[in-house]
């Protein structure tokens, strides 16, 4: 024979799972917090002076969501910011590896690549030129 449920475990049920339903849709927001991932500049941005990009390292645009290299003298790689994996915007840079704060996600800022989970996705290229002296992105 089975129990009757009681009321006050019917509500403690409804309310444990409404509890996961907000935490999933929290998951699936990006981990941005706005439901969707932020996304690159899609038209031409000034980002600054290409001086500022040591060769064999790079630099992070937080606002404009770009990572941009120097990986041989006279050549510039720009990249989204924007993680692949949950779209998070990167945030910290050493030398040639840009990582993503929300789960450890790291890229080579020279190709773009994965180079530790859980990221498998490369991150977005960006075009990029030097016009008088200042990186063009875009």
């Amino acid at each position: 024979m089975s129990e009757p449920l009681h009321r006050r475990t019917v509500l403690r049920g409804a309310a444990l799972a409404g509890i996961a339903c907000v935490g999933a849709a929290a998951c699936s927001a990006g981990g941005s917090g706005s439901g969707s991932a932020p996304k690159a500049p899609t038209q031409e941005t000034e980002l600054g002076a290409a001086a500022e990009i040591p060769v064999g390292g790079a630099k992070l645009y937080p606002e404009e969501k770009l990572v941009v290299s120097q990986p041989v003298e006279g050549t510039f790689k720009c990249f989204s910011s924007v993680c692949t994996h949950m779209g998070a915007v990167l945030n910290k840079l050493d030398k040639e590896v840009a990582t993503c704060p929300l789960h450890g996600s790291q890229f080579d800022v020279a190709t773009g690549k994965p180079v530790h989970g859980p990221a498998t996705k490369p991150l977005e290229e960006v075009p990029v030129k030097v016009k008088g002296g200042k990186l063009i992105a875009g």
